[in-house]
């Protein structure tokens, strides 16, 4: 059997949800590194308001288990002190759409440090932050802001899908040397379960993962989509639809090899995310195909996104790309010429 990347699944391994994942990965970091600490709004004797640091406030300490000001910018701000100081300092932002008063300091400082000291300092930051819908959280805490990030030199961004990548891939950020804004996919926190080893492992960055081989259509997605695609693919296989999905993992640096390799294989490609169309990073994924795959595509890129417009609170699903519209994109692409 194989689990949601296409891993293989071991019975005897605990289950663990998303969240889970999380907590485990930061107290097996913080429990073997005395540099690392979390930071953030309710982090502390709450657990944070997902629960995803519960109870290592009680095990670390208030010092390395912070409680902050309703402060995103000072948060950040703090973290890049720290890091610059030689701690390994993982910030948590309560929801992604509360991160634009923080953006400056990410962009402007965190994400330059190594540049302009000619590689003398690094600032091994990581931001966790939950994103996206399917919460009814309305349009201030269900955007998908990976975009604004991807654009932004000097940072690393990972958005895992299920429980095991996301101990693994957070187990390798916080070791990074560089900084990462890590995207959790609220969506599925506790929906999406699996096998997860109880010790401590990596998960490479910058490596997507097969999920499902196939010959005539590849699906790109990542976090929450990742599962709407899977059920269009089984749904598509069902009309004869041989799907080939990849899951990113690591958004940026995108593992173009992995992609391109796919997409000469099938000559098809649907990438789906939750942002909106104009200026996501699906638009980034088709301009790098065109230029690696312009001759072997055999219909025009599709992507099924979410719409221009503001997260809505009661249209939450019609703005969600979830199965059915998927479906109706790869439908789309199989039968399509170029």
């Amino acid at each position: 059997m194989t689990g949601p990347s296409g891993r293989a699944t071991d019975p005897t391994m605990p289950t663990m949800n998303i969240v889970e994942a999380i907590n485990d990965a930061l107290d097996l970091a913080m429990a073997r590194d005395e540099r690392v600490l979390v930071l953030g709004e309710d982090v502390g004797k709450f657990g944070g308001v997902f629960r995803a640091t519960k109870g290592l406030y009680e095990k670390y300490g208030p010092e390395r288990s912070i409680d902050t000001p309703l402060a995103e910018g000072g948060i950040i701000g703090c973290a890049i002190g720290m890091a610059l100081n030689g701690l390994r300092p993982v910030a948590e932002i309560q929801f992604a759409d509360f991160i634009y008063p923080g953006f400056d300091q990410i962009v402007s400082e965190l994400a330059k440090f190594r540049y302009r000291s000619g590689g003398q300092y690094a600032a091994p930051v990581v931001i966790r932050t939950p994103v996206g819908g399917g919460i009814r959280g309305g349009h201030y805490h269900s955007q998908s802001p990976e975009a604004y990030f991807i654009h932004t030199a000097g940072l690393k961004v990972l958005s895992p899908s299920n429980p095991y990548d996301a101990k693994g891939l957070l187990l390798s950020a916080i070791e990074h040397d560089d900084p990462v804004i890590f995207l959790e996919p609220k969506r599925v926190y506790r929906a999406a379960k699996g096998e997860v080893p109880s010790e401590a492992y990596t998960v490479a960055l910058g490596e997507a993962a097969t999920v499902r081989a196939g010959t005539d259509v590849t699906v790109i997605a990542w976090a929450a989509m990742l599962h709407e695609a899977r059920i269009a693919c089984d749904e598509a296989a069902k009309e004869g639809i041989d799907c080939e999905l990849l899951d990113l993992r690591t958004l940026w640096p995108v593992d173009i090899d992995r992609i391109t390799e796919s997409v000469r294989k099938t000559g098809r490609v649907v990438i789906v995310h939750e942002a909106p169309k104009t200026c996501g990073f699906g638009a980034e994924l088709v301009a790098l195909l065109s230029e690696r795959c312009f001759y072997h595509l055999e219909a025009p890129p599709r992507r099924v996104t979410g719409y221009d417009t503001p997260f809505p609170y009661a249209l939450e699903n019609e703005y969600l790309p979830l199965a059915p519209r998927i479906l109706r994109g790869i439908q789309s692409a199989a039968t399509d010429s170029a």
